[in-house]
């Protein structure tokens, strides 16, 4: 008879090693901003998930008794913790003093996002400005059908009949932004918004290539040339910016003298994309980029039927 052999078992440390290992190099790209190219920029807006599923391979380490794997288990998990759960905390310190303002931003898919939904919220909230992106004429001719034109008299638009589009809508006085052009991405239109009680602040609508195959390099340029805060004037970027905070690129954004609105009051976590899905909502993309002296009040997400992004709402204190 033949000698049946048996299967070779790999060992239990290597195994461990084997689930820690993924999740410690995770840790490493994040900390250090190392993801390059288009498919490790896409993944590292997993990055919460990641810092969750990191539990998984700590436990198994320590019950494990694999002393050095749970070391390095240890330092994943809370080197992905730390670049997370902040995010959830918030750390808030809202302006005493100042003119209130109110920033609603929503991404139109293509023009289809439901004209009435977004007039409601409008009515509702009572935003100052509203930025638009993917907005198409068709949309805004609905938009106006439903009663934005009363209620936001005051627009700088770039539509078009695809994603390119966009727009600025506002309650008060605005004038186009001379000397912005963005070297790549979407039309992003920029203007001077002459908000009651005190200085024009400046609004940028923000709307990169998302990071897809070889317009990473594109999307890559256009966080880079958001201009950096300014002494002389207050400055809130807003919009899809396909990009998370676990992005380097949008980190050095922030580096630049802004701060993000649902970050500084415990909705950073709160997904955005994509929504009116059979899945929920994944990621978090849509972002209120302030002024690091504006005061953050509040910052909530709406749905909005036919599209995939969802609505984002910040009240703010502009100082």
């Amino acid at each position: 008879m033949t000698p049946v052999r048996k299967r070779r078992r790999l060992p239990r440390t290597a195994l461990t090693w084997m689930a820690v290992t993924p999740f410690a190099a995770w840790a490493v790209a994040r900390v250090a901003g190392l993801e390059r190219g288009s498919l490790p920029t896409q993944l590292m807006t997993a990055t919460p998930y990641a810092a969750a599923g990191s539990l998984l391979p700590l436990m198994i380490a320590a019950l494990g008794r694999r002393r050095a794997a749970a070391v390095v288990a240890l330092l994943a998990t809370t080197a992905l913790g730390f670049s997370v759960l902040p995010r959830a905390l918030g750390t808030a310190d809202a302006a005493a003093k100042g003119r209130p303002m109110r920033v609603m931003t929503v991404n139109m898919l293509f023009g289809k996002a439901d004209a009435e939904t977004i007039l409601r919220l409008v009515r509702e909230f009572r935003p100052d400005v509203l930025s638009t992106q993917e907005l198409t004429p068709g949309a805004v001719e609905d938009l106006d059908a439903a009663g934005l034109k009363e209620l936001m008299p005051y627009r700088v638009l770039e539509a078009e009949w695809n994603a390119s589009g966009s727009g600025l809508f506002s309650r008060h006085r605005m004038e186009p932004l001379a000397g912005w052009s963005p070297p790549a991405g979407h039309h992003m239109p920029a203007a001077t918004i002459a908000l009651p009680g005190g200085e024009p602040i400046e609004f940028i609508d923000a709307h990169p290539f998302p990071p897809l195959g070889p317009q990473v390099a594109d999307w890559e340029r256009a966080l880079e040339s958001f201009p950096p805060a300014s002494p002389d004037r207050i400055r809130i970027i807003a919009g899809d910016f396909n990009a998370s905070l676990d992005h380097s690129s949008m980190r050095r954004v922030l580096a630049r003298g802004y701060k993000d609105a649902a970050d500084e009051v415990g909705a950073g976590l709160i997904p955005t994309w994509p929504a009116n899905k059979k899945v929920p909502p994944l990621i978090t993309i849509d972002h209120v980029l302030v002024d690091r002296r504006v005061g953050v009040h509040e910052v909530s997400v709406r749905d909005v039927p036919f599209t995939d992004h969802r609505a984002v709402l910040a009240r703010l204190i502009v100082p």
